[in-house]
């Protein structure tokens, strides 16, 4: 599968566009500036770009009105073909953000049912409608809003009706744009045989088109596997991520990699590829969420270097700042150009190595060496050993371990080391060796 050898890109559209914050009816083609971005991502070393929403929609995308039409706010359908096929020409993919778990107020059949009642047609997409109560809206009936948001109306994925309308939508998609993959909004609230209906039906679209969901919390193997979805988000992972650092303590973010990805029998995802992110248009951005700015590039190098898909969220990769407790728009900025800084430059190191490398892309993971402030940890394949190094500290460091060879190369500075009993980690370093003897 082409996603587990990618660097992926994830952009908010809305956002990263300037469009208004709710839909006022106004056409314009704000989709284009993507094309603009295109030599920044390449530079960087993105392989494939993830959209949030691009439907049209009532606000903020989630809340989608029209399955197969571009938002007004953002241009026409033309716009954003040119704009896949600008990416495409590029050698970027592309990802959709698929919303099939509810819909917006907006939402043609519903406000069908609104009109029509007991009489609408479509009375059954939903997933629970009661013409005996009320909602918020005052709309004389009550239905199911997702987790209580009465703005997010949700399907009813049961119905052949619903899915078939779904599928049909994908199916534009890719034949018209030729999408890559689809990010399943909260994934983990969707009917699972709907997930196994949207893997069948892509898969005889396109053999290699690529699944991944929205999973927060539980035992990710419930969706990834071979008749679902082929990934999920790690939010384990982006959580141990941050406060490890945070903490000066690397016990917690090793320790969930050996529960996750580790040599033992019982770990829960060894050779399955999660999506590994620092943050994301849902959480504070990683800039302002680390206590230390010297732990920036160390964590990108934890993202990159343990099992996973990388994902950078646009603007993160220059140290743009966001708190989750701004709102939205504080998350979601409209940048007038990309920027290119010392950390696009380490980024795009990260980035180079790891597409090069096979045991970075699916190898095994076994931790050497771990420490509060500083963790050595080894990643496998049968063509090559690279052990990953960090010293999070502001002081150099010794580490000790058995690297099981005499010397390697770092291959983010070029730098040959010797492994005589282990190596000097030099304070806020990280290190990417690969073994040679």
């Amino acid at each position: 599968m082409w996603a587990y050898e990618s660097v992926f890109y994830q952009i908010y559209p809305l956002g990263f566009c300037g469009a208004p914050l709710a839909n006022d009816g106004v056409l314009s083609h704000r989709i284009l500036k993507v094309k603009d971005w295109v030599p920044h991502m390449k530079r960087l070393g993105v392989d494939a770009v993830y959209f949030s929403p691009v439907f049209e929609s009532d606000a903020h995308g989630y809340d989608t009105r029209d399955y197969r039409k571009i938002d007004v706010r953002l241009g026409t359908n033309e716009d954003f073909k040119e704009v896949c096929r600008f990416l495409h020409e590029n050698g970027i993919r592309v990802v959709l953000d698929g919303v099939f778990n509810h819909v917006g107020r907006g939402f043609l059949p519903f406000q069908d049912v609104l009109r029509n009642r007991q009489g609408s047609p479509y009375v059954d997409w939903f997933y629970r409608i009661d013409f005996g109560g009320d909602s918020p809206y005052h709309d004389g009936l009550w239905y199911e809003g997702w987790e209580g948001h009465y703005s997010l109306v949700k399907l009813n994925l049961q119905n052949d009706a619903v899915v078939g309308h779904l599928l049909e939508s994908v199916r534009y998609w890719v034949e018209e744009f030729g999408i890559d993959g689809l990010r399943l909004d909260v994934a983990y609230s969707l009917d699972e045989g709907f997930l196994c209906r949207l893997r069948e039906f892509t898969r005889s679209l396109k053999e290699d088109f690529f699944l991944l969901g929205e999973m927060l919390h539980g035992d990710y193997n419930r969706l990834v596997n071979d008749r679902m979805l082929h990934s999920v988000t790690n939010y384990e992972c982006y959580k141990g991520l941050y406060s490890s650092l945070n903490s000066m303590n690397l016990f917690e973010i090793v320790h969930s990699l050996l529960r996750q990805f580790g040599p033992e029998n019982w770990t829960l995802y060894k050779g399955k590829h999660l999506l590994t992110f620092v943050d994301n248009h849902d959480v504070t951005r990683v800039a302002s969420i680390l206590s230390n700015p010297s732990h920036l590039p160390l964590i990108y190098a934890m993202a990159f270097g343990m099992p996973g898909i990388p994902c950078i969220y646009y603007g993160s990769e220059w140290g743009a700042k966001g708190q989750k407790s701004q709102g939205d728009p504080a998350l979601r900025p409209c940048f007038d150009a990309p920027q290119w800084t010392g950390l696009c430059d380490w980024i795009a190191g990260l980035a180079r190595v790891k597409r090069a490398s096979s045991a970075l892309n699916e190898g095994a993971f076994t931790s050497l060496h771990l420490t509060n402030r500083q963790c050595v940890f080894e990643r496998r394949s049968d063509q090559e050993r690279i052990l990953v190094a960090v010293n999070a500290d502001a002081a150099p460091y010794y580490a000790h371990f058995d690297a099981r060879c005499s010397r390697g190369v770092d291959l983010l500075s070029g730098q040959e080391q010797d492994f005589a009993g282990g190596a000097l980690l030099e304070p806020y370093r990280a290190y990417y060796w690969k073994t040679l003897a």
